[in-house]
C-alpha cells in the first residue's frame, strides 16, 4: 500500500513538473538576437526565459570551422587543399546529402563547381574573364561523380577539385540551430540565415510567421526590397535562389552567379527567382539552386516527381515580361488570414 502511494505521489510530481515547464514556455518572452557569420547576417527570434546567443554563437562557429570556403582550417578548406583532415559530422552530413541531390537533379546540382564559379568571377577567387579553352579545361575536373568519402577520407580522380557547399551549407546552418532550439524544448522560433529560414509555431502576435519574397530586381546592391508576395509559414524551411542580387556585365551581356557545371557557363534560362518550400533547409537551399540550373520546364519536370516539395518561381515569359509558376501546396500559405 505504502509502494502504491509513493507511486502515485512521484507520478503527480512528473505531471506538475512538466506542466509548470509547460507553461513556463507558453509565457516566456520571445527573444531576438542578430550577428555576422559566413559573410552574411543572421536574425534569430524564439520564444525561451534566457538568452541563447552565447550558445548559438558557438555552434556557428563549430560549423563555420567545418564548411567555411573563407576560414583556411576549416575541413572544407583543408580537403581543398589536399591536407590529412579529420572528417567531422556536419561536413559528413552534407557531403552525403549533396552527393544524393546531384543525383537526383542528375547533375544540376554539384559541388565541385567551385573552379568554375571562381573563373566567372563569382567565387573566393576573382580570375580573369574566361574564355571558351579555359572552361573546356576546367570542366575535365568538374562532376560529383569525380569524389567519394571513403572510411572517412574524400578521394579525389583529380587533385585539382576542389568543393564549394555555399550553395547548401547556409540552408543546413538553418537546420543547425534549428537543432540546437529543440534541443532547449523550445517550439516558436523563426531562423533566418541570409535568407534561408526556418519556422516553428507561431510569431510573437501568436500568428504564423510571414516570410516576404522579393521581386527580382537587379539590385547587386541589396537596396531594393520590393515584395513580390507574403507567405505565411510555420513548422517548414524555406530557401531562396535568385540571379538579380549577384552579377556583372561585360560586352552588353549579363553575366549572373548561377554556374551550370555540365556547361561550365553561367545559366541563361529565364527564372530569375527560386523559392523552395521543405522540410529542411538543406534540401530547400540546394533545390533552390538546382531549379535555377535546371530552368523552368525541367525544374517542373523534377516538382511533379517530388510532389513533397512546394517552389515559387518568377521568370520572364516569352513577351519578356515577369510572370510567376507555383505549386498547388504552395497555395496554402499564401492564403489570408492567420
Amino acid at each position: 500500500m505504502k509502494s502504491k502511494k509513493s507511486f502515485l505521489w512521484l507520478a503527480f510530481l512528473i505531471i506538475a513538473t512538466v506542466w509548470i515547464l509547460i507553461k513556463r514556455n507558453d509565457t516566456a518572452p520571445y527573444n531576438k538576437i542578430n550577428g555576422l557569420i559566413f559573410g552574411t547576417v543572421y536574425d534569430i527570434t524564439y520564444q525561451y526565459d534566457g538568452d541563447l546567443k552565447q550558445e548559438i554563437t558557438a555552434r556557428l562557429n563549430q560549423f563555420d570551422g567545418s564548411l567555411s570556403m573563407f576560414n583556411d582550417t576549416s575541413t572544407i578548406s583543408l580537403i581543398n587543399q589536399n591536407k590529412e583532415v579529420k572528417i567531422d559530422p556536419f561536413f559528413k552530413k552534407c557531403f552525403n546529402r549533396s552527393m544524393q541531390i546531384s543525383q537526383e537533379t542528375d547533375g544540376a546540382f554539384d559541388i565541385t563547381v567551385a573552379p568554375l564559379v571562381n573563373a566567372w568571377g563569382f567565387g573566393f577567387k576573382h580570375e580573369t574573364f574566361p574564355d571558351s579553352a579555359v572552361i573546356d579545361s576546367l570542366r575535365q575536373i568538374i562532376g560529383y561523380k569525380k569524389i567519394k568519402l571513403v572510411d572517412g577520407k574524400i578521394i579525389k580522380q583529380d587533385p585539382r577539385i576542389k568543393l564549394d557547399c555555399s550553395a547548401v551549407a547556409k540552408g543546413y546552418s538553418v537546420d543547425v540551430i534549428a537543432d540546437l532550439l529543440k534541443e532547449k524544448g523550445i517550439k516558436n522560433y523563426m531562423i533566418d540565415i541570409g535568407g534561408e529560414l526556418v519556422t516553428s509555431g507561431k510569431n510573437p502576435q501568436n500568428k504564423l510567421w510571414r516570410i516576404g519574397i522579393n521581386k527580382p530586381i537587379d539590385d547587386s546592391l541589396s537596396i531594393n526590397e520590393e515584395i513580390q508576395t507574403i507567405l505565411k509559414l510555420s513548422n517548414v524551411a524555406l530557401a531562396t535562389s535568385g540571379n538579380y542580387r549577384n552579377f556583372y556585365y561585360k560586352g552588353g551581356r549579363k553575366f549572373a552567379h548561377t554556374i551550370d557545371p555540365k556547361t561550365g557557363y553561367p545559366v541563361q534560362h529565364n527564372i530569375l527567382s527560386s523559392t523552395v518550400v521543405a522540410k529542411d533547409c538543406m534540401t530547400a537551399d540546394a533545390l533552390a539552386t538546382s531549379f535555377m540550373v535546371m530552368g523552368l520546364d525541367k525544374a517542373k519536370i523534377f516538382i511533379k516527381k517530388h510532389p513533397e516539395i512546394n517552389t515559387y518561381f518568377i521568370y520572364t515569359d516569352k513577351n519578356n515580361k515577369y510572370a510567376t509558376y507555383f505549386t498547388k501546396g504552395m497555395k496554402k500559405y499564401m492564403k489570408e488570414g492567420n
